[in-house]
């Protein structure tokens, strides 16, 4: 199995690591930015919609203004005709009074109501318009505000601009008379006091419904969705009429699903939501096939709701762009850790690899190798201590194979002396030994003549001591004999071991200087 550098071993555990930082770090900053990019939404999505709040509410004030004029001069109108047809009783009522009276004050039309005989409902008896005569307050559905007037003296009227002691003011609404084309109206409803009939001036409103129109909600919707490029539509919405659809055709009150504005991204889950009886502040995601959008509901009074959509792209998209950018200079930054890192390390590496190189030659034999480190760190100088121990250890193993080389030189030469004294040795010992037996044998022949000779005087105590002496010499001769023997022998034996030792000497320096051989000096 081929094992691994230690250049391998390192980037791939630095890479492994700078990998496991970038994901954890990038999950971390996902989440994070999935998070600010909800907060930054939510609160741009509340600003525009406090911003479209506002212009509403403003601009309902306005309008209000306006219109509460209006309704002041049809109070004011509803009591002068009462002051005009004081005291005349119902049948003396006729149209052409009203018109007298019409024209007089600049009136669009005079309507005077009275119940019926069964009294369930309302109708016209006296009118400037002939469409208006037996005109029935309960087709019409105001039926309800007219049973108001006639039983109680301040009604309460749902969805009127004014309403006082006996009068009702209200807003500008479609006629249902006049249906050859819509024409928008103001309508007051006035109960003289202790009579059984209502005055109904109105005044012609399409210019005044058109103005209102065009400074009014719609305006500022307009507005809103001109100066904000995230905006995609504004409404406001009646949620009772999504509950009943069939509220939206009725005449009074006139209630629309879409007060105002445009309702075009419309979703299940909106309807879900507007059909509540109480609709919350509420605001998601909603992922349409072309878009997506995020949507807001606020309520603006207990009967209306404004609702906003919002590109949700448009508004998110720099956020995910600054949360991309930094998430790529992130990554490009440990990209550059990593080439720098990298980098820095095949610059140690290599250092540490001409050390390794010069190692291997010294493991082979090469006592001249050198490494050339120049980076000015530790390795530096472990390579120049290498290089000065590498040359200590050529000049150490140049010596001793130069001394091994003189022994071997002598060894031969005392091998050589010491096998020509070995011979010479056993030669001289051979003669010698020889030579001493033969003096031996005449030396011991002689005193053994001696003493024959002396036997026959054995009794004279001189001839005696010496015929002792004679064999004392005897024995004497023949230790001298056995000890020149010995010695010959033993100077051979020692001749022998030094031409041995020598031999030994020579093969052991033939064989210091067989291994010197390998090293390269």
């Amino acid at each position: 199995m081929r094992s691994k550098t230690l250049r391998g071993q390192f980037l791939i555990r630095i890479l492994s690591i700078l990998l496991v930082i970038a994901v954890l770090s990038g999950t971390v900053q996902l989440y994070l930015m999935n998070d600010q990019i909800v907060k930054q939404t939510n609160l741009q999505a509340d600003a525009v919609a406090s911003n479209v709040l506002r212009g509403v509410n403003e601009t309902e004030l306005a309008t209000k203004t306006i219109e509460h004029q209006i309704d002041l001069k049809l109070v004011a109108y509803s009591k002068h005709i009462a002051d005009l047809i004081k005291n005349k009783e119902k049948n003396e009522i006729t149209n052409e009074d009203l018109v007298e009276i019409k024209d007089e004050l600049g009136l669009a039309g005079i309507t005077i109501f009275s119940e019926t005989g069964s009294k369930d409902d309302i109708v016209g008896f006296a009118a400037t318009e002939p469409q208006e005569v037996g005109f029935s307050l309960k087709e019409a559905g105001f039926l309800e505000i007219g049973k108001l007037l006639l039983e109680k003296g301040a009604p309460n009227v749902p969805g009127a601009t004014f309403t006082d002691d006996n009068i009702a003011v209200l807003p500008i609404a479609q006629s249902a008379s006049h249906t050859d084309k819509p024409t928008f109206f103001k309508y007051a409803y006035y109960h003289v006091p202790n009579t059984k009939y209502i005055i109904n001036p109105y005044i012609e409103a399409n210019e005044v419904y058109d103005y209102i129109e065009e400074v009014g909600i719609a305006a500022t919707i307009n507005q809103v969705i001109k100066e904000n490029d995230v905006v995609e539509e504004i409404a406001v919405l009646t949620p009772k009429v999504f509950a009943d659809p069939s509220l939206e055709n009725k005449i009074y009150p006139p209630l629309k699903k879409v007060e105002a504005g445009t309702f075009k991204y419309q979703s299940k889950k909106d309807e879900d939501i507007l059909t509540k009886s109480n609709v919350p502040k509420t605001n998601y995601i909603d992922r349409l096939e072309e878009k997506k959008l995020y949507k807001i509901f606020v309520p603006l009074d207990e009967n209306r709701v404004i609702y906003l959509a919002l590109d949700y792209g448009e508004m998110s998209g720099p956020l995910y762009r600054h949360s991309i950018i930094l998430i790529i200079s992130g990554l490009m930054s440990l990209i550059a850790l990593f080439l720098l890192t990298a980098r820095f390390f095949n610059v140690i590496y290599e250092s540490i690899q001409k050390i390794i190189n010069q190692m291997n030659l010294l493991e082979a034999g090469d006592l001249t190798a050198q490494s050339e480190v120049k980076d000015g760190t530790e390795l530096q100088k472990l390579s120049q201590s290498t290089n000065r121990m590498v040359d200590k250890l050529n000049t150490l193993v140049s010596d001793t194979q130069e001394q091994a080389s003189k022994t071997q030189r002598l060894s031969v030469m005392l091998e050589e002396e010491a096998s020509n004294s070995v011979e010479k040795m056993y030669e001289l010992s051979t003669e010698a030994t020889m030579k001493s037996r033969d003096q031996l044998f005449e030396i011991n022949s002689f005193l053994d003549e001696l003493s024959d000779a002396l036997e026959s005087y054995k009794d004279n105590e001189q001839v005696l001591s010496v015929i002792e002496k004679v064999e004392q010499m005897k024995q004497l001769a023949n230790e001298r004999t056995a000890s020149t023997t010995n010695m010959t022998i033993t100077l051979s034996d020692l001749l022998k071991s030094l031409h041995g030792q020598s031999s030994e000497l020579s093969d052991i320096s033939n064989t210091l200087l067989e291994s010197m051989s390998k090293f390269k000096l």
